[in-house]
């Protein structure tokens, strides 16, 4: 009795997780792959595939140009709706597949018929464990129920307990399964939000990298432009001065051939001679002295400090810069309008007389 019960209770067991594994579209035992669907709810890929193809005739295979489509859950009817992949951009349930294959692995194992051993009664030595103490919650035998511990006790055949109790293993596996559904739903949504948040991080690295870019480009041009100032006022100081060089060497020469004339001219041994050129060379050196006042350059013409430039602000503003979101932005805006405001406000008619 004992060895055809164990038997009976092996069979059930099997029978009820097969139950869990029995696909909804062919009613027989998942085909891999077998795919999730956002419900929560497994199919055959196979089977997924013909029923998404029945709702959507038009979509023919994957190298086609119609974008996605959508079907029904056949367990719960909630609607699934699907990209461009089809059933292939569902996620495979991994976990279903490995249970399957342990079910089929001990579904073709041979099972020897042997008889399996009894336990006996601690107390009673002779005596089979064979009742069930439901007070204590612990196999006994029928001589503890009479004459000892559980006489007291209530108690039930232990084919009653042990069919309640791989009843509730059963539920507890199928319960177990499901939340190891949802737990993979859960990672796999965890996963796409990773995805994204990889994507919308690189979105905005190129995109502050492309406004550094704007800025250092700003930046070079402006350079250019104002280094272009300071050459310009450079060659047109340099260019006046070496003009006065120029003059200045000009008279100098002419000052230097007068001087050589008139030293020549005091040699002269002959009166009559010297006197002939003396009144001439007295005019020109009183000539010559008189251009003397060249114009010379102001105070400070070689200052270039006037394109002394200051940073100091810009400096900080670029130190402080950071990520601003659209509210800062609208409040910088309403702030400069208000300076523009103030500051574009003209004096009234009273005013302006009042000042006169």
């Amino acid at each position: 009795m004992d060895f055809q019960s164990s038997i009976i209770q092996e069979s059930n067991r099997m029978e009820n997780l097969e139950k869990q594994l029995i696909c909804p579209i062919c009613l027989e035992i998942f085909s891999k792959p077998v795919v999730i669907l956002p419900c929560q709810h497994n199919l055959c890929r196979k089977c997924a595939n013909d029923v998404f193809q029945a709702a959507n005739p038009y979509w023919t295979s994957r190298g086609t140009n119609i974008s996605g489509g959508r079907f029904r859950c056949p367990s719960c009817r909630h609607e699934v709706v699907l990209d461009r992949h089809g059933v292939y951009g569902l996620q495979r349930n991994l976990l279903v597949e490995n249970i399957i294959d342990i079910y089929k692995q001990e579904s073709s194992s041979p099972r020897p018929l042997k008889k399996v051993d009894q336990p006996m009664c601690l107390e009673h030595e002779d005596e089979k464990i064979n009742i069930y103490c439901v007070t204590c919650q612990v196999p006994t035998c029928s001589m503890c129920k009479v004459f000892g511990a559980h006489k007291n006790c209530e108690v039930s055949p232990l084919e009653n307990v042990y069919q309640h109790q791989k009843t509730e293993l059963s539920d507890g596996i199928a319960t177990l399964v499901a939340g190891n559904d949802r737990v993979q739903a859960i990672m796999n949504q965890l996963e796409d939000t990773c995805r994204t948040i990889e994507e919308n991080s690189q979105r905005q690295k190129q995109s502050l990298s492309e406004h550094f870019d704007m800025l250092y480009a700003i930046l070079e041009e402006r350079k250019g432009e104002m280094l272009l100032k300071i050459s310009q006022e450079q060659e047109e100081k340099m260019s006046y001065v070496r003009s006065l060089i120029q003059q200045y060497k000009e008279q100098l020469d002419g000052s230097s051939k007068l001087v050589e004339t008139a030293i020549h001219s005091m040699e002269e041994p002959t009166v009559a001679t010297f006197l002939m050129n003396a009144k001439q060379l007295l005019k020109d050196m009183t000539e010559a002295s008189k251009q003397t006042h060249i114009q010379r350059t102001e105070p400070g013409f070689e200052n270039m400090d006037h394109f002394t430039l200051n940073i100091e602000h810009i400096e900080a503003m670029l130190r402080t810069m950071d990520f601003g979101t659209e509210h800062d932005e609208e409040y910088d805006e309403e702030e400069q309008e208000e300076e523009e405001e103030e500051g574009g406000e003209e004096p009234s008619e009273d005013q302006t007389t009042g000042q006169d």
